[in-house]
């Protein structure tokens, strides 16, 4: 059965994005073997304001050629949009009621794993459904002071094993926990 992965960056206290949505803190190194993860997924779950700034994101055609292979990679994933607009798109699947069993029927589905995205509201969401099978998270060396919180009103406390961790050059530090 696929496993449903949040694989995330996170500053060192703890937020998801700046005040005003900024990301600019996220470092990649080579190190980090992205490539690696994304190899390991078919499938990509969104929240909608997630999917409308990055689901169809086209670089400039000027961008590096690393870039552009990500990017086509990425879009080359099946992809399902959790939202409450019932919205029809040829390149994505929406999801507006029944969560739990559409997740539960994807994840039957074979093939390799899937890659919670987000939004900060659909994690929050899956995470008080108990549906995230690992807990990728990446720390990353820079305290913001506020933000977006990744663990934003969790009702109940949620216990995690540490199974592994990464510390990669730039001083990121990757941990990876199961519920």
């Amino acid at each position: 059965m696929k496993k449903i992965i949040l694989d995330l960056a996170t500053t060192l206290d703890g937020f998801i994005e700046g005040p005003n949505g900024e990301i600019d803190w996220c470092i990649m190194d080579e190190d980090m073997d992205f490539d690696g993860f994304i190899s390991g997924i078919d499938t990509i779950f969104y929240g909608r304001v997630s999917y409308d700034a990055w689901g169809n994101y086209q670089p400039d055609e000027n961008a590096a050629p690393e870039e552009l292979k990500f990017w086509k990679t990425i879009h080359a994933k099946k992809k399902f949009v959790f939202s409450s607009q019932n919205r029809e798109d040829e390149k994505a699947t929406f999801i507006h009621s029944d969560l739990v069993k559409k997740v539960s029927d994807i994840k039957k589905q074979g093939g390799k794993d899937i890659w919670l995205y987000g939004g900060a509201s659909l994690i929050k969401t899956f995470i008080q459904n108990n549906l995230i099978d690992v807990y990728r998270i990446s720390v990353h060396p820079v305290a913001l002071g506020n933000g977006k919180p990744l663990f934003e009103d969790v009702k109940d406390r949620l216990n995690l094993k540490l199974i592994e961790t990464h510390v990669f050059k730039s001083g990121v530090v990757q941990l990876i926990y199961l519920p």
